[in-house]
């Protein structure tokens, strides 16, 4: 018979944080919205969340990553939105923002969520972040979720 292994989907005692990126708060600000719900509604405590602001995108893998070496979470969810100019800078922070939050997660052996918006449009930001797709900020912390208890299962089996 096959082992199966599977994470469920609950903030009741867990320690979790998130890093926000200020730069398109109006986005981002719905989208931490989102995550906090979604934080609530699985039964975390409002006192075993912690959110941090960080000026944009670029700057979320260092949060993730001080965050991750206080030891102090089990899962970190990370926010931001990053919407696509007319100068290839887009390209350049939503690949340093995704491949840094990645290296800070696995270097910390920690679940981290990466709840950053790459759009080509304001619109399309809009609509991940409650409109019309769904709230991409409450998806990224119920996968971070998922994942602390999958990590908590491996580590005891």
């Amino acid at each position: 018979m096959t082992k199966v292994i599977e994470g469920l989907i609950s903030a009741k005692g867990l320690k979790a944080a998130v890093a926000v990126s200020r730069f398109n708060g109006f986005i981002t600000e719905r989208l931490l919205e989102g995550a906090t719900d979604a934080f609530l509604r699985h039964g975390g405590d409002e006192a075993d969340l912690t959110v941090v602001r960080v000026p944009g995108s670029f700057e979320l893998p260092l949060a993730v990553q001080a965050l991750a070496k206080t030891g102090q979470y089990q899962a970190i969810v990370a926010l931001g939105a990053i919407i696509r100019g007319q100068t290839p800078h887009f390209d350049f922070v939503a690949a340093e923002a995704t491949k840094g939050v990645a290296q800070a997660g696995l270097a910390a052996g920690l679940p981290v969520s990466f709840g950053v918006l790459t759009c080509d449009t304001v619109e399309q930001a809009v609509d991940r972040a409650g409109v019309k797709a769904g709230n991409k900020g409450f998806d990224a912390m119920v996968a971070a979720m998922e994942m602390a208890s999958v990590v908590r299962l491996l580590a005891g089996a």
